[in-house]
């Protein structure tokens, strides 16, 4: 079902008329009842009572708000222009916000790609675009937004890894624009069935468990500490070839396999080592 907007006759027109209405007709019974015309008495009664029942058709409709309006059950359509309207007054009116919303989910402890145990928590930002749907396609549109971004966010936690210390694999801590962009993708195509739109939705909290994050903590140092490492002796491999190839290249000196060994292994002593290099002055040749 979608929505269908109506544009109501104004209640500024419609109110002086039918007060001036009623008037005449509380006018007209009084005059009626002191003459001997019954029937004439008895229209103007029953003329009066219309007035009356018309004056329950004016409403008003807000800024940013939709007024759902229904007919004995059946959908008639959207008042969406804000100011006094006058409608059937046997019509049944909902009001709809069509303002931006938005809600911060609870702490939801889940498991992240990697099976480890995570607490992660969202706030999603929302906004009604079809009251339609919001009205008749599910029982309560708020607590649908509730329960299916909690939904939406679980799934997520699933795809990703908490951290990952290759640049090229996404995760939850270190690509937060992408994972935002995802979760906004999937807590949307849950909410169109309600005639809701997802501005934005992006993780607020996402930290281990208590039970393991001691634990996480000793091993996300230790992975950090590898592959920092790896990133050394990448770099140390390269500035010892760099070395050998400019010696080799300037011919500023010859040496044999095993003295190569030897360089080597003392370039990546000093290049990857923790602490500073000690020097040693030779005083002989470097083959004592």
């Amino acid at each position: 079902m979608k929505e269908r907007e109506r544009n109501l006759m104004s209640g500024l027109i419609m109110l002086p008329l039918l007060v001036a209405a009623l008037g005449y007709c509380l006018w007209s019974v009084v005059r009626s009842a002191g003459s001997a015309d019954n029937l004439a008495a008895f229209l103007w009664i029953g003329a009066t009572v219309i007035a009356a029942v018309a004056l329950g058709g004016f409403f008003t409709v807000q800024p940013n708000q939709g007024v759902v309006l229904q007919l004995f059950g059946g959908y008639s359509g959207t008042a969406k222009n804000a100011g006094l309207r006058w409608a059937n007054p046997f019509l049944t009116k909902k009001r709809v916000s069509l303002r931006v919303r938005n809600f911060e989910t609870g702490h939801l402890k889940v498991n992240d790609h990697d099976g480890n145990p995570i607490e992660i928590a969202a706030v999603v930002v929302w906004k009604v675009v079809d009251t339609a749907e919001a009205t008749f396609q599910v029982d309560n549109y708020e607590n649908y937004v509730s329960v299916q971004s909690e939904s939406a966010l679980r799934n997520l936690a699933t795809a990703y890894p908490y951290d990952s210390h290759d640049d090229e694999k996404p995760s939850l801590l270190g690509h937060t624009a992408k994972v935002a962009e995802h979760l906004q993708a999937e807590i949307h195509d849950r909410l169109r069935i309600a005639g809701v739109e997802v501005v934005e939705a992006r993780i607020s909290h996402l930290a281990y468990a208590p039970e393991i994050a001691a634990a996480m903590l000793q091993r996300q140092q230790a992975s950090a500490i590898v592959a920092a490492r790896q990133k050394i002796v990448e770099g140390a491999v390269g500035m010892v070839e760099m070395a050998l190839e400019m010696l080799s290249q300037k011919k500023l000196i010859e040496l044999d396999e095993e003295r190569k060994a030897s360089m080597v292994s003392n370039l990546l002593v000093v290049l990857c080592g923790e602490r500073a290099a000690q020097p040693v002055v030779n005083t002989g040749t470097i083959y004592q």
